[in-house]
């Protein structure tokens, strides 16, 4: 009887985690303000806006993402502070008049959003690509914005190719076989312990992501980090933060305006929600002058 009890719970808990993850993805978006902006070339730019406060928080998902990414981070922050999260063009529920996906249309998009939704105190929260979308947005949206935010981006031991030669060869399997490249480069960011169910979770949201627009944004990421890097990052190093990904717990911190959330991957926003919104809670004590 014992060993059936045990073994009901091995099965049950996964299917649990897997339903109060979505259930917590619906209650988020059920108590938002939802709309629509228009970006710079006509794309329609899906938002959604919860809670209230003097700080206005934006979540910038990353490459072939969506807003749901930030289901445990909206819940968290919109109880003290006003919580923006966006569909960039092209992904999840926003629609798309470009071909070029470039991290300043990209930048364009958050700048859209920011300015119909208003707010003078903006802080920028971007996860792997962005956190160059962040940094486009905040080219343009200037002193609104008093702190940037990047996650797992900036300052990692992941090294951007940067010659036209080598971002050739690394965005060549996508062009070829775009799911099974995806998956692949996706179910290499997680350690070892990471929950199966939410790697899984995960991997399907990618799947589900336009070809097309998927390799048009690796070149764009690329392109940025090539031409742009390090000049871009420090003009901004007086508002940028980052928490990144520490995966052995072992690793040491590349500046001193990175934060390590240990025993992670990639993912930390997903796969560590308590140890990341107690992180970016800090940063944004921080800049709020708290």
């Amino acid at each position: 009887m014992k060993r059936n009890l045990f073994a009901w719970k091995n099965w049950m808990i996964p299917i649990l985690s897997a339903l109060l993850l979505a259930w917590g993805t619906a209650q988020g978006e059920e108590s938002a303000t939802v709309s629509t902006a228009i970006s710079a070339d006509g794309s329609e730019i899906r938002y959604g806006v919860s809670g209230e406060g003097e700080v206005t928080l934006v979540f910038i998902h990353c490459w072939t993402c969506n807003h749901r990414f930030w289901s445990s981070q909206i819940e968290h922050f919109s109880q003290n502070h006003r919580v923006v999260w966006l569909d960039l063009a092209g992904h999840g529920d926003s629609r798309s008049q470009r071909s070029d996906y470039s991290m300043e249309a990209f930048g364009e998009d958050v700048e859209a959003v920011v300015n119909q939704v208003g707010g003078e105190k903006v802080i920028l929260v971007g996860h792997s690509m962005g956190g160059p979308v962040a940094i486009e947005a905040a080219e343009r949206l200037g002193d609104r914005v008093i702190g940037i935010v990047g996650v797992d981006t900036f300052y990692t031991p992941f090294e951007y190719p940067r010659s036209e030669e080598k971002i050739e060869d690394f965005v060549k399997p996508f062009k070829e076989d775009f799911k099974g490249a995806s998956e692949g480069m996706v179910r290499s960011m997680f350690t070892p312990q990471a929950d199966k169910d939410t790697v899984a979770w995960l991997v399907e949201q990618f799947s589900g992501a336009n070809p097309e627009m998927g390799v048009s944004a690796l070149y764009g990421i690329f392109r940025w980090n090539a031409e742009k890097t390090p000049a871009i990052l420090e003009k901004y190093a007086a508002k940028l933060r980052n928490i990144n990904a520490a995966p052995t717990g072992e690793e040491k911190a590349l500046h001193e305006g990175v934060t390590l959330i240990p025993g992670v991957g990639h993912f930390v926003p997903q796969m560590k929600p308590d140890a990341f919104n107690e992180a970016l809670g800090k940063i944004v004590e921080s800049d709020s002058g708290k």
